[in-house]
């Protein structure tokens, strides 16, 4: 990993820390997309630490806002000539329906508009960089989760937990079309399950769902331990020519018969497009 840079959201808490930490160590240039400006300063002097000299960056955009992850991404795309793995990682909870200044609901919008755009305006890079990867954490989560044509986002029946299983399929729909976009172009894209893992994930939440996830943390296996697939995504020469897959422990591992339909990866495309007005 010596001198790639790596494009990461999520870096600032959890297991999206830990990856960036240790493909820092590797040799990595981590350009990191945060929203809160003292994590974000935190984190980049952490890496500063820990690989000294690499220039390591951070740049702040809300990635629930379409703007924001238009504004970014160009802004990255204009200051890096290369990248090498870009890393879809931010993503939450929440235990109320919100609807953003585009109109999306917010997890939607948050865990699966963000990785449609910033990876839409870093393509150019990734085609350019030889064996560039896209690296998507998506969920077991999914499993509990179909596709409804007449409700996208979900809106019409939100529920916390049912919304963000939704938005952890069309992660999985989204790498599969992604990738098959992508054939013959050198460049990969995979997603991965880390595990249930203790992170800040659902703190912000009201008490109730606050204090239920604090609660199945205790259960939960460390960052350190959840960022492995994530960090074996992105460096190991194993996964150099897969793509399309679903990995978890490290390994691909069969996903649900709904994140392997073509036609509703194909959909969400098209959609996707059409609410980014791309």
């Amino acid at each position: 990993m010596q001198g790639k840079v790596i494009v990461l959201t999520g870096a600032t808490s959890g297991i999206g820390q830990v990856a960036s930490e240790r493909l820092a160590a590797m040799g990595a240039r981590i350009v990191m997309i945060a929203r809160d400006r003292a994590r974000g300063e935190a984190a980049l002097a952490r890496l500063g630490e820990i690989g000294k000299g690499q220039q390591h960056r951070v740049h702040y955009a809300d990635l629930s806002r379409l703007r924001e992850m238009k504004q970014v991404a160009t802004e990255i795309a204009a200051a890096e000539p290369r990248i090498d793995v870009l890393m879809n990682n931010a993503g939450a909870m929440f235990d109320r329906k919100q609807i953003t200044e585009d109109g999306l609901e917010r997890t939607f919008a948050l865990n699966h508009m963000s990785y449609f755009v910033v990876t839409h305006h870093l393509l150019d890079r990734l085609r350019a960089t030889p064996g560039a990867r896209i690296v998507n954490t998506s969920s077991h989560a999914h499993r509990a989760a179909h596709v409804d044509y007449n409700d996208l986002q979900m809106v019409q029946r939100f529920k916390m937990f049912r919304n963000y299983c939704l938005s952890k399929l069309y992660n999985l729909l989204f790498t599969r079309e992604l990738s098959r976009r992508l054939q013959g172009s050198g460049v990969t894209a995979n997603a991965l399950h880390p595990g249930f893992v203790a992170t800040r994930f659902g703190d912000a939440n009201s008490s109730i769902s606050g204090s239920f996830f604090k609660l199945l943390k205790y259960f939960a296996i460390t960052p350190e331990n959840g960022a492995k697939t994530m960090t074996h995504l992105a460096s190991s020469p194993e996964v150099d020519r897969i793509s399309g897959e679903y990995f978890y422990k490290c390994k691909p591992t069969p996903p649900t018969r709904d994140a392997l339909d073509d036609a509703a990866a194909k959909w969400l495309w098209t959609e996707s497009e059409r609410l980014a007005s791309f």
